[in-house]
């Protein structure tokens, strides 16, 4: 079978890291699929590395692959239970790396607890990953390991078991220490344990500015002191001269405590004698050294952390090794280097300083998280991490020489939204395109918290100046017990503006004079917040109107026909989803509004969403759903969409359409072209245009819950001016999503209003 050589190298190319594109998307039905993902074709590519070796990030897997290595020397908390019995462990980390930073993993056991023999197995190993993770190797042998891997290999080691505790118990250390006020120089740290997460975790606070004569550690022997014979070279940087002996000499008086030991080693009466506002950091696993209920009875003033998921502010490593290899990864560093490491500590810190995503409470049940004693460090399923830590290790890498890419870090962050999904992708196009011109919207429902939440993340976003409507007393108290920063919103107390009210119920009562509102229910309704919204819009004082988060959806469109009315020539509004899956974008309607519409309606909800997906960028191809396939079930439904169709064609003759068919044969282009060659829809359609309501809403409800789909909307299509209807209940994020959808389309209707 022939191909191009290009054909084959494209093939191995599509879709690598550092591309957009971060889904399989390589073929491998056919003969020809396979003749270029093997022999022959795979020879092109060969060929190309041979003679330019960097080439392999290029056509193969290598940079975003990374070896977990061990020789089960030291796992968990079970020991030296040899390499086949860590096994299970290293595919866990194999599972976490691809699920919180989309990198592959080899879990490697190696047969030997020889340093040099693991050392020289790690060198062969390097042309076939792009980083090595290494794992659960006893100490002192894992320090010698990563000391020469550093020195011999050009690409990036990291032993998680020491550094990713540093990393993580660090950044809780920087907030512990914004939140007591002291001074790291200042600091009295005591340690319990003196393992590899132990030195490394000190290493690493020297680095943020602690001074090395203020650490104390002890072992099982008690302190280290300089006067105690056999030390280590590890050991010894923390041999001290003071007069303590034992781990309660050495509370006495401390800012600190560092566990990384054995359960039970701490008593109340120690954590008692420390410096005011102790920090205690009890990380022995499954059971810390003390539990936080026996410290804070003792000393309540105490910030506290365990590495248990049952308390706050567990140190957990999976906040760090994904991301810091992430970034690592992305710039083809040589190593991780201190500057990375200390890059993912601050980031992390100042991330937990954020406002956090309702996302990220309901998967810990609703908890609410606010920055403080109880929440010093981001939780491992708040997907802001890997844009946080990740760009700050890439930037850290670049700046210190270790990169072998220069990489723009504000593309590099929408990569890594695309990593996230491809509903995160889509939605910063459309961000990006609000923030060129960001418009007044306004909120009626302004005393909401939910509400008061978005606003926060609209305002950090830039993608809109929002307006809250309510008392402004009620609207900054609850944003400071929310803790978010709401600065720059306008708030607008309508109740106590009776002139501006009194100009918009004139207004109102001259449009609906005839229609059955007096002058007197005009004013009433001028009390109301979602009226006086839409007369905000509907005069220009605003330019897009969200509501919806506290109302049903009839409460919040009839306001909005009464005073802004349909656009011209459109007689009914419809409601549309954008329903994002892991390969496409397609946009569903009639979501919301209307239960059975004739033909003509029909028509026009096909027309309404064409032309709101052409607004949003994307060039509209819609099919028009039945039962039947282009007259194979003759009756009054499916004929109601072939009428539809031909309605459709006549008024917009430019637009790819077809219909009636079947979803399947709408969706399956090979299927639809092979079976109805006449068909006019060449291309896979992005707007499915259903027969009535029910079918609709439970498709994008189906497709939402059951799909793996990210749904976005609903988008209220066919107002005179940008009206949009929250689903009862939307978290933050989503009013974040539809504000940005309704900027655009304000920004669109400027336009043609302009244009006009």
């Amino acid at each position: 079978m022939s191909f191009r050589r290009q054909d084959a190298l494209d093939y191995h190319s599509e879709g690598r890291p550092g591309k957009i594109a971060v889904v399989p998307t390589k073929p491998a039905s056919t003969q020809r699929d396979l003749s270029l993902a093997y022999s022959p074709g795979v020879a092109e590519p060969c060929r190309d590395i041979a003679q330019n070796p960097e080439d392999v990030f290029k056509y193969t897997a290598r940079g975003n692959l990374v070896a977990v290595v061990t020789n089960g020397t030291a796992v968990l908390g079970l020991g030296d239970i040899g390499p086949l019995a860590a096994k299970p462990v290293m595919e866990g980390k194999g599972v976490l790396f691809k699920r919180f930073a989309d990198i592959d993993v080899f879990d490697i056991e190696v047969a030997s607890k020889n340093a040099d023999e693991v050392i020289r197995f790690c060198e062969m190993l390097e042309p076939t990953v792009g980083g090595i993770n290494l794992e659960d190797i006893g100490a002192p042998d894992c320090f010698y390991i990563e000391e020469e891997l550093k020195r011999r290999l050009q690409i990036p080691v990291f032993h998680d078991d020491q550094h990713g505790t540093a990393v993580i118990s660090g950044a809780a250390l920087l907030n512990a220490l914004e939140i007591s006020g002291k001074k790291i120089e200042e600091l009295k740290c005591v340690f319990s344990g003196a393992g590899a997460a132990a030195i490394a975790t000190a290493e690493l606070y020297i680095s943020l500015g602690m001074r090395r004569e203020n650490i104390a550690m002890t072992d099982s022997k008690g302190v280290i002191r300089a006067d105690r014979g056999n030390l280590d070279k590890y050991k010894a940087r923390f041999a001290t001269t003071r007069d303590i002996h034992t781990l309660q000499d050495a509370l006495r008086g401390a800012d600190m405590f560092v566990g990384l030991s054995v359960a039970g080693a701490v008593t109340r009466e120690m954590v008692a004698g420390m410096a005011d506002a102790p920090i205690v950091f009890a990380l022995a696993n499954p059971d810390p050294e003390i539990l936080p209920e026996d410290v804070l009875a003792v000393r309540p003033d105490a910030m506290v952390a365990t590495g248990r998921t049952d308390y706050p502010n567990q140190i957990n490593n999976v906040l760090g090794f994904p991301f810091i290899f992430r970034g690592a990864l992305d710039v083809r560093a040589r190593a991780i280097n201190d500057e990375m490491k200390m890059a993912a500590t601050r980031a992390l810190a100042e991330l937990a300083r954020r406002d956090v995503p309702e996302a990220v409470e309901k998967a810990y049940g609703g908890e609410r998280f606010r920055f403080g004693a109880d929440y010093l460090i981001p939780k491992p399923f708040d997907p802001r991490i890997m844009l946080w830590v990740a760009p700050a290790v890439a930037q850290a890498a670049m700046e210190t020489g270790v990169a072998r890419l220069t990489i723009d870090l504000e593309q590099y962050r929408a990569e890594l939204i695309a990593r996230l999904g491809r509903g995160r992708e889509v939605m910063r196009d459309i961000m990006r395109r609000a923030r060129r011109d960001p418009r007044r919207v306004v909120y009626p429902e302004g005393e909401n918290e939910r509400i008061i939440r978005a606003c926060a993340l609209v305002l950090a976003e830039q993608v809109a100046r929002p307006v809250l409507l309510g008392r402004a007393d009620t609207i900054r108290q609850r944003a400071i017990e929310l803790g978010v920063d709401i600065e720059g919103a306008e708030i607008v107390d309508f109740r106590h503006d009776e002139a501006l009210r009194e100009r918009y119920a004139q207004q109102l009562y001259q449009r609906r004079q005839r229609k059955g509102v007096t002058l007197a229910q005009a004013r009433e309704r001028m009390h109301e917040p979602v009226f006086f919204g839409c007369m905000m819009v509907m005069e220009g004082d605003a330019d897009a109107l969200l509501a919806g988060e506290d109302m049903y959806y009839p409460e919040t469109i009839r306001p909005a026909l009464e005073t802004i009315g349909t656009a011209p020539g459109v007689r009914r509004v419809a409601g549309l989803y954008m329903m994002v899956m892991q390969q496409d974008v397609v946009f569903f309607a009639d979501t919301t509004v209307n239960p059975d519409p004739d033909a003509q309606t029909l028509a026009d909800i096909a027309l309404l969403s064409a032309d709101f997906v052409r607004r949003v960028g994307i060039e509209p191809r819609v099919a028009m759903l039945s039962y039947s396939n282009f007259g194979s079930a003759r009756g009054p439904a499916s004929d109601k969409v072939r009428v539809a169709t031909e309605l459709v064609k006549q008024r917009q003759p430019e637009l790819e359409i077809d219909g009636e068919m079947q979803a399947d044969t709408a969706t399956m282009d090979e299927f639809r072209l092979a079976n109805y060659p006449f068909t006019s829809l060449r291309g896979r359609p992005n707007v499915l245009i259903f027969p009535n309501l029910d079918a609709a809403n439970i498709a994008y409800k189906l497709m939402w819950r059951m799909g793996n789909a990210e749904a976005f909307g609903p988008i209220l299509l066919g107002m005179a001016h940008p009206i949009h209807v929250l689903q009862r209940g939307s978290e933050a994020a989503d009013v974040l999503n539809l504000t940005a959808l309704a900027v655009v389309d304000a920004q669109e209707h400027a336009g043609r209003h302009d244009a006009a």
